[in-house]
């Protein structure tokens, strides 16, 4: 497509303007070929006919649509020219706030003369790792692709920072080092990175000044190096400076300053240690005071004067060089006040005892006599003979003012060395990035030498600039494999040859100054003999014959040749400086030596790639006859050599270039002025590398990109599989001129205009499809209209109709309604009549048959009556006859049934004998439970009879007394009334007399009572009346004092209810300050320790650094602490011998003190157990006694007693024994000769030997016992079952036989069958204690036979043990016997408490029982027949002893235990198949043990080797979630429990009661608990760094790039960098990858048992970090802020929404976490036009800070030409109304930020006794006890 086809109507073009540069022009009407006006419209609202050029043609340049204007890259523009670039940048500056601009590679940054908040430490974070074109631009961004491509292509780099003076070069500089100081951090703990960021305060404060244009202009350009090791940390930096503006020192134009030393040593002239240098106020001073403004407002020199010597104090610089250092320049201040006065023309001399000089002199330590003397004479030397000449009073002062200017730059040279020296390092440069901050191209209306160094130094830039430029253009054809043109581009080589070749101006220039009696003119002359007329680049000016223009390749200037020659030789009187050199100051001396050292060049390899790492040259000393020649170097000549060396680093490093503008002289922010910065854009390439990009293809489309922006343009049958085939199709059709653009491998490329062009269809196709759209909406709703009113319509008729329907029903109604009526009374009438006929006949039919029913009725009743009588009649004589039967009966059996009784009763007392007898025989066999139990039956009825006839008395009794009681107060009650009533009498006469009497005194007084009466009436009435009005006012004023008071008391109420919120609140986000402050401390207490650790490691190795030679080391031992190896049971075996065979006398002592502490141990366990035997005996004592005073149950549980008596007395006998073996083992062991000990014959084997017989004794011994009692009950079982049946059925043949009445019978056969089953019940209870018996007898002999086995293992283990382990092995063998003996006593004690508690019931109860059964039964029945049940005696087996909930181990295998149970076990195993949290159990377990066997050693080496090894597992698998969250699951169980079982009321009351008595009884472990919740607190960090580590990479892929919802983010045109495409490629992430993760964390969490609510913490965490790193990547990519992109956002929050439901986390407070985000996803889709919208934005963005919600609103980019931008005005509203909040300020949420975690009490149902140790651990050195 022509691009004259492109100027249609209501195209918008730019013009030319004087004042505005370019203006914006909309075309009126469609450009033809040929046309030689064109008819534009103005923005400003007039028409104007605008003229082409007759001889060009050329049109105007066009506009780009409104969708890429503001774009971060310019090269992304569809035209691409001047006015373009101009209007997008002045776009983002002004409107959207923003400084940035990529152009390319290169950034263009804009001075906006105010502090923003866009350098901190969370940007920083925020552009770390990412791509350079995926975030906004960016001084960080262009810092971060240096240090990312240093790491990845292993080539050093350089950042080019350029500029006018004013336009921020300086600082662009110091954010760029300060993003490599706070990114790559240091390789060292000499903090190198805050020296070279100190190094910026000290060298601003020597090189920078106040100019008209910069209050902080850099005067000097500079090169900084900043290394790197090879593991890119900072490890040193290096300093060059170039050209240095010594003029500044003696003289300053005026609003302009010295350099800020000066002023800062002024401002702290008052200091005690400066009083010696005798300054004041700048004021005083000839330096200081030339450009008449001391101050710059804003800056406090005072403070900056403290910031400077603090800096130079972190780059080691002492106090006493400081002082120098200020010394010599407050001596340079009292050089310029010295004064001169003329004696005539030629000469002049200085006032005798100058005060200024005098100064200087003491200040420099130089004779004042011979400083005085050369400063006003000078020496000249001719071949034969040397003059002193006088010079004149200008030549003096100038004298005065170049030796200034050359003591400050020695000094600023041996400052910037030291400076070098504090950044150089030891460490070996790896590579290295450099930051050139260097002045940029100047033209003044007085240009002078450095003017011309300066734009001389800036053609060399730009012409590496532009090849750079045009290699990266070439190379991005060659990837995508595109034909090219070689493009036209300025070469700058003949300007630079001009300047620096043969004969050129440099040279010329040095020649010049070589001549005796060369001046500016005769140079000026030569210059225009050489180049005038000869080359294109050199001018003359008409007016002048002392100038001469030089065309650069930004803009003509003119220079003035007065001065270069004195410049150039920069000469300094040889004598002066002799003078200063003999100073007997040491430090000026030092300034004065030939210290120059060569710098060698950065030359390229042969490949073409340059090494990493420079070696320097070291500086070659020079002999003493090339000083003279080194000093007559010009500075011309030095520049160029700097220069050179400059670009030789520079071409062999990758170049980074940052353009920075100045957008106005006056320094107001954020104005813009078009004509400064076309200037400066002119000047700094900028527009050159447009120009260049604009000659080739400069917009690039990817094919997925394209497709997904111009699917509209397509049809459905254009739409292939290939996306790349699909693009072409469609591309060959709208573009029909081919060499518009070009495919590449992977993009297409397009000239200018074509993007703007398919814009356009686009648009034209989106805005037809608009239309369409609208006719239908528009069709649609008139049709609905129509609908509307055709149904109302219709609804009226209805309705009218239907009136009309009703009206003429109501008539037909109302007629049918009189017919009705008339039918119904007629009816009624007949009815009536009828009725009354009816109920007459009723009555009379009524009456005759009821009289008959009546007869009938009586004499059915006299005929039942009868009958009844009849029935009780017979009914009494037949029961009178059963009654006589029966009593006769009752009287025979009961006769029969004594006789039988009494012959059981001899036959039982027979039996009872013999069985006693057998009793005794054989112990433990049943009594004669029978007779005893028939005994009790037998007493049961003779109690019941007694009873029933008490109860027959008692009702007797009762009613005969109620009888008596009745009559007797009947008697005394008439006594009473005959009493009362004789009384009464007397008393009524007496009242009648006195009656009488009061009658007549009341009658008289009753006259004045009256009287009385009726006054008090009338007052009280009036008394009355009075008080009902005051009360009804008090009642008025109560109710108004009430309603107040009610009023007072609610807004005290509502205020104390605000305070105490506000309080709570502000006391909750203290606490959780201070928890976050704490535990930000522990973070780098943790972080300090690691480093320890670490420096501890290396020290380790570069201690252990090998000798040479081979050594072979030990295989068994490991230099790691964290492993623990042990040596095999056969290496013990081997080295038995070689110990034996070692001479007696080098064996080692017996540690005694270790020998005393264990028998001191072993003294307390037997003083304990013989307390307990004690309290046993007493317990005991006090059970006889209370047997004795209860004789009425002499043998109450006695055979219990007696049993548990000889069990203890055979306990106390077996532990004598013990006693016995210990005593003789000791004794052994203390024989003299230790080699004896292990022999065979030795008396410790032969003690050993014996214990192992006594032991085989001992179990032989309790088997024949078990033996003997099973035959014991077998033969009880057979004796007592035959005689029981014997004695059953002799009984009952005798009684069949003597009862012959049925009755009878069957009550004896009743009463035998009960005593069967009786006897049957007591048979099997019986049965089954002897089973029971039979099997703790079995269980007793197997825990025997494991005593055995463990007596042999501990004894073969212990001889194979040396002597000194063998001794201390017993010693614990035995503590551990006796340990256990205690606690079976204690087991026992116990018994035989509850024992005595239940006998002491039991016996209350029988002698309650007795008491009531022998009220009258004592006289007869003797107390031997009184007698309890007797109880078997059993022997009661020892049963396997309850597991206590604890875990035993030995000492020696306590590192065993760490190894196996931290240090090398897997989580996921033990996750999938044991218990959670097992590990903590167990070590609880243990801490259990060694807390009962009051061991403290034991318990503080178990915990504090539990907590180094699990800090040591997490610093070795740190990176590992499952580890780090299985390892906070455990360490949270574990303090858990030691809570739990810690004893105190507050965690006890959640347990159990068996839990309760596994709880630690001898050490608190408080402090324990605060050291794991510390250790808690760092795991779970570390397991927030883990997560967010592995989340960083997935948030802003899938939160922002991906497109969830497909088809609604539209694709913009993109620049030449790379940029990331919302779509989603292969290998990207998605909200998927996300979710997938979070449930990853969740099952890992879930399945390690972790408690809930640190699961509901661990999720509000990675929700928060989701939320902030998504919401700061919005915050800084222009491209994500749109509509679409905010209803991406809000789908993607609330599947996270979704998950959060799913997981039950609603309520961990994750969800508000991502408030922000949504509130920022609603900006992006609100309106955003009205007052209302924004007071609707300012109440929803509660969440959001005010420069967030400005930055989004700036921000807001459409992605389609239908959305509108937010206007200035809008977001000026927003600011004025969001001005009273009170936020921060800072702009980015703190994505590091970890909230304080909290660890609830959880207490676990889990008993401990119940847990098992799976085989899988390799813990089976310990056991459970």
């Amino acid at each position: 497509m022509a691009a004259s086809e492109l100027y249609t109507k209501f195209a918008r073009v730019w013009i030319p303007d004087p004042e505005e540069v370019w203006k914006s022009a909309e075309l009126l009407k469609d450009y033809k070929p040929g046309d030689k006006v064109l008819l534009l419209h103005l923005e400003e609202g007039r028409d104007l006919e605008y003229r082409l050029d007759p001889k060009t043609k050329e049109l105007p340049h066009l506009r780009n649509p409104d969708i890429l204007v503001g774009e971060n890259d310019l090269t992304a523009l569809s035209y691409l020219h001047e006015p373009a670039v101009l209007h997008n940048l002045r776009v983002r500056f002004i409107d959207s706030k923003l400084i940035y601009t990529y152009c390319g590679i290169v950034l263009v940054a804009i001075n906006p003369y105010e502090q923003l908040p866009i350098y901190g430490e969370d940007i920083i974070n925020a552009y770390s790792g990412q791509n350079m074109g995926d975030m906004d631009p960016h001084i960080f961004a262009v810092a971060e692709e240096a240090y990312k491509q240093m790491a990845r292509d292993e080539r050093n780099q350089s950042i080019i920072v350029s500029g006018e003076s004013g336009a921020g070069k300086t600082v662009s500089a110091k954010y760029a080092m300060r993003y490599f100081a706070t990114v790559s951090g240091s390789a060292s703990e000499a903090n190198v990175e805050e020296k070279v960021l100190a190094s910026n305060p000290i060298m601003e404060s020597i090189g920078n000044a106040k100019t008209t244009r910069n209050d902080n202009s850099s005067r000097f350009g500079k090169y900084i190096e900043i290394g790197f090791d090879k593991r890119y940390r900072i490890i040193g930096a290096n300093m060059r400076t170039y050209l240095l503006e010594k003029s500044r020192v003696v003289f300053q134009a005026e609003e302009e300053r010295n350099y800020h030393i000066f002023y800062q040593l002024c401002a702290s002239a008052k200091l005690p240690e400066f009083k010696t240098l005798r300054l004041g106020d700048a004021n005083n001073f000839h330096y200081t005071k030339q450009g008449g403004s001391p101050v710059i407002e804003g800056v406090d020199d005072a403070k900056e004067m403290a910031h400077t010597r603090q800096a130079c104090t972190l780059l080691g610089i002492s106090e006493s060089y400081q002082m120098g250092i200020f010394r010599i320049l407050a001596g340079i201040l009292h050089l310029g006040n010295v004064g001169f006065t003329s004696r005539d023309s030629d000469s002049c001399t200085i006032p005798p005892k100058h005060e200024p000089l005098s100064i200087f002199c003491d200040l420099m330590g130089v004779d004042y006599e011979e400083m005085s003397h050369w400063l006003c004479h000078r020496k000249l030397a001719t071949a034969t003979e040397t003059y002193i000449k006088p010079i004149s009073k200008l030549q003096a002062t100038n004298a005065r003012d170049a030796l200034a200017k050359h003591i400050y730059a020695k000094l600023f040279n041996w400052i910037v060395d030291h400076v070098n020296q504090a950044l150089h390092s030891a460490v070996k440069q790896h590579s290295f990035i450099g930051v050139l901050d260097i002045y940029g191209f100047e033209t003044f209306e007085i240009n002078s030498f450095e003017q011309f160094c300066i734009n001389y130094a800036n053609e060399k830039l730009q012409q590496q600039f532009n090849m750079h430029v045009f290699k990266l253009e070439q190379e991005e054809y060659m990837k995508e494999q595109i034909p090219w043109t070689l493009i036209d581009f300025y070469d700058n080589q003949p300007c630079i040859n001009l300047i620096e070749s043969k004969l050129g101006i440099l040279d010329l220039l040095d020649e010049e100054c070589k001549m005796p009696k060369g001046t500016d003119d005769t140079w000026a002359q030569k210059l225009y003999n050489t180049h005038l007329n000869k080359c294109a680049l050199f001018e003359k000016p008409r007016l002048s014959n002392k100038a001469f223009i030089i065309q650069h390749f930004a803009d003509k200037v003119e220079y003035q040749c007065e001065g270069f020659l004195e410049k150039n030789k920069d000469t300094v009187f040889e004598e002066q400086i002799k003078v200063l050199k003999s100073s007997k100051f040491k430090m000026l001396p030092e300034l004065f030596q030939d210290d120059e050292k060569a710098i060698s060049p950065t030359s390229a390899t042969s490949s073409g790639r340059t090494p990493l790492s420079r070696t320097p040259v070291k500086p070659t000393k020079g002999r003493p006859g090339q000083m003279a020649k080194e000093h007559k170097k010009t500075v011309g000549h030095q520049f160029r050599n700097s220069l050179h060396l400059l670009m030789e680093t520079l071409n062999a490093t990758t170049p980074h270039y940052v353009r920075c503008i100045k957008p106005n002289d006056f320094k107001f922010p954020f104005t813009f002025d078009e004509k400064r910065a076309v200037q400066q854009l002119r000047a700094c390439g900028v527009l050159e590398t447009i120009r260049i990009s604009a000659a080739g293809f400069p917009s690039r489309w990817t094919y997925q990109e394209f497709f997904s922006r111009y699917r509209v343009l397509m049809k459905q049958k254009d739409v292939l599989g290939d996306r790349k085939q699909t693009c072409k199709n469609v591309l060959e059709k709208l573009i029909l001129d081919k060499d518009k653009y070009q495919f590449g491998k992977t993009k297409i490329f397009f000239r200018a205009g074509q993007v703007a062009y398919l814009e356009k269809l686009r648009a034209d196709k989106l805005r037809a499809a608009c239309i369409r759209i609208q006719k239908t909406i528009r069709g649609w709703l008139l049709r609905k209209k129509y609908l509307r009113m055709q149904r109302a319509a219709i609804t009226v008729q209805r309705y009218v109709r239907g009136y009309q329907a009703r009206c003429y029903a109501k008539f037909l109604r109302r007629t049918k309604a009189a017919t009705i009526i008339q039918k119904y009374w007629r009816m009624y009438v007949v009815r009536r009549r009828y009725k009354i006929r009816r109920a007459a006949t009723i009555v009379l039919q009524s009456h005759l048959r009821g009289y008959l029913a009546r007869n009938r009725y009586h004499k059915i009743l006299r005929e039942h009556k009868a009958v009844i009588i009849q029935k009780w009649v017979r009914g009494w004589l037949a029961r009178t006859h059963y009654k006589r039967s029966l009593q006769a009966l009752i009287y025979l059996q009961c006769c029969f049934r004594r006789m039988m009784a009494k012959r059981e009763l001899k036959k039982l007392k027979i039996e009872a004998r013999s069985v006693e007898r057998y009793k005794k025989l054989h112990i433990g066999m049943e009594n004669k439970i029978m007779q005893l139990q028939r005994k009790v039956d037998e007493q049961n009825k003779d109690y019941k009879c007694l009873m029933e006839k008490l109860t027959n008395l008692e009702g007797a009794y009762n009613s005969e007394t109620e009888k008596l009681r009745s009559d007797l107060e009947r008697l005394q009650l008439s006594e009473e009334e005959a009493k009362v009533a004789t009384g009464r009498v007397l008393s009524l006469q007496e009242e009648i007399a006195k009656l009488r009497k009061d009658l007549e005194q009341t009658q008289s007084e009753k006259k004045s009572i009256e009287e009385r009466a009726d006054r008090y009436k009338q007052e009280t009435e009036q008394l009355v009346s009075n008080l009902k009005e005051e009360n009804s006012l008090l009642k008025q004023e109560k109710e108004v004092l009430n309603h107040r008071i009610v009023e007072q008391a609610k807004e005290m109420t509502e205020t104390m209810e605000k305070k105490l919120v506000e309080e709570t609140k502000q006391l909750e986000l203290d606490l959780n300050d201070e928890r976050l402050r704490y535990q930000n401390l522990l973070n780098e207490f943790s972080r300090l320790e690691e480093r320890y650790d670490d420096l501890k490691e290396e020290m380790t190795l570069m201690v252990n650094v090998p000798k040479p030679g081979h050594k072979r080391t030990d295989s068994t031992h490991s230099s790691n602490e964290s492993e623990y190896t042990f040596s095999s049971e056969l290496a013990e075996m081997e080295d038995i011998p070689s110990r034996t065979e070692e001479p007696s006398e080098k064996k080692v002592p017996l540690d005694m003190s270790l020998f005393l502490k264990l028998q001191k141990r072993v003294t307390e366990l037997e003083q304990e157990k013989q307390v307990m035997q004690d309290e046993l005996d007493r317990r005991e004592e006090q059970v006889l006694r209370s047997k004795a005073k209860e004789e009425e149950r002499p043998q109450l549980r006695g055979a219990e007693l007696e049993y548990e008596s000889l069990k203890r007395q055979e306990l106390e006998s077996e532990n004598k024994k013990l006693k016995n073996e210990l005593n003789e083992l000791r004794k052994a062991l203390s024989e003299k000769s230790a080699p004896e000990v292990t022999a065979p014959g030795a008396p410790a084997y032969r003690v050993l030997m014996e214990q192992l017989t006594s032991v085989s004794e001992e179990l032989d011994v309790r088997k024949e016992e078990v033996l003997i009692l099973r035959s014991q009950l077998v033969s009880q079982k057979e004796a007592i079952q035959p005689k029981n049946t014997m004695t059953d059925a002799t009984i009952l043949l005798e009684d069949v036989q003597k009862m012959k009445d049925k009755g009878e019978i069957a009550q004896a056969y009743i009463g035998l069958k009960e005593t069967n089953r009786l006897l049957e019940s007591q048979l099997q209870s019986q049965k089954r204690s002897h089973e029971n018996e039979a099997e703790a007898l079995r269980g007793e002999i197997q825990s025997l036979k494991e005593e055995n086995n463990r007596q042999q293992q501990l004894l073969a283990q212990n001889l194979q043990l040396p002597p000194e382990a063998r001794i201390e092995a017993s010693l614990q063998h035995e503590i551990t016997r006796l340990t256990n003996e205690n606690l079976d006593l204690m087991e026992q004690l116990e018994k035989q408490d509850k024992t005595v508690r239940k006998l002491k019931k039991q016996l209350k109860v029988f002698a309650k029982k007795i008491g009531e059964l022998e009220v009258g039964q004592m006289e007869n029945i003797s107390p031997g027949q009184i007698i309890d049940e007797p109880i078997r005696p059993v022997n009661i087996p020892r049963k396997e002893k309850d597991f206590q909930g604890m875990l035993e181990y030995k000492k020696e295998d306590e590192q065993k235990l760490v190894k196996n149970l931290i240090l090398e076990l897997k989580p996921r195993g033990v996750a999938v198949n044991l218990i959670p949290g097992l590990p903590a159990y167990i070590l609880f377990m243990c801490v259990r043990h060694a807390d009962y066997l009051n061991d403290d050693q034991k318990v503080r080496s178990l915990l504090t080797s539990t907590i180094n090894s699990i800090k040591k597992v997490l610093k070795k698998r740190g990176d590992d979630f499952e580890t780090v969250s299985f390892w906070l699951s455990n360490t949270c169980r574990f303090l858990h429990c030691l809570k739990q079982y810690s004893g105190e009321e507050g965690f006890m009351k959640h347990n159990t009661s068996r839990q309760n008595e596994h709880c630690l009884t001898n050490f608190d472990l408080a402090e324990y608990r605060q050291v794991l919740s510390d250790l808690a607190i760092q795991i779970y960090q570390q397991l927030v760094r883990v997560l967010e580590n592995i989340l960083q990479p997935m948030i802003v892929s899938g939160m922002l790039e991906h497109e969830t919802i497909q088809g609604v983010s539209g694709v913009k045109p993109t620049g030449l960098r790379k940029r990331t495409s919302s779509i989603a490629d292969e290998g990207t992430y998605t909200l998927d990858s996300i979710l997938r993760q979070l449930n990853s964390f969740h099952s890992v969490m879930c399945q390690h048992g972790m408690d809930p609510e640190l699961i509901k913490q661990v999720a509000k965490q990675m929700f928060y970090i989701v939320g902030a790193v998504t919401l700061n990547n919005l915050l800084l990519r222009k491209d994500m802020c749109s509509w679409s992109k905010g209803m991406q956002i809000r789908y993607n929050v609330s599947q996270l929404e979704e998950w959060l439901r799913d997981k039950n986390l609603m309520n961990s407070g994750a969800k508000e976490t991502l408030e922000p985000l949504i509130q920022a996803a609603q900006l992006l889709q609100v309106k955003k036009k009205t007052d209302d919208d924004a007071e609707a934005i300012c109440s929803m963005c509660n969440a959001l800070t005010t420069a967030q919600i400005v930055k989004v609103l700036n921000l807001y980019t459409p992605v389609n030409e239908f959305e509108e931008r937010v206007s200035v005005s809008f977001i000026r509203t927003i600011q004025v109304r969001l001005r009273d909040r009170k936020d921060s300020p800072q702009l980015l949420m703190d994505a590091k930020h970890i909230f304080p975690v909290t660890f609830p009490f959880n207490p676990s149902s889990l008993a401990l006794e119940t847990i098992q140790i799976p085989a899988s651990l390799g813990l089976g050195f310990i056991s459970r006890v």
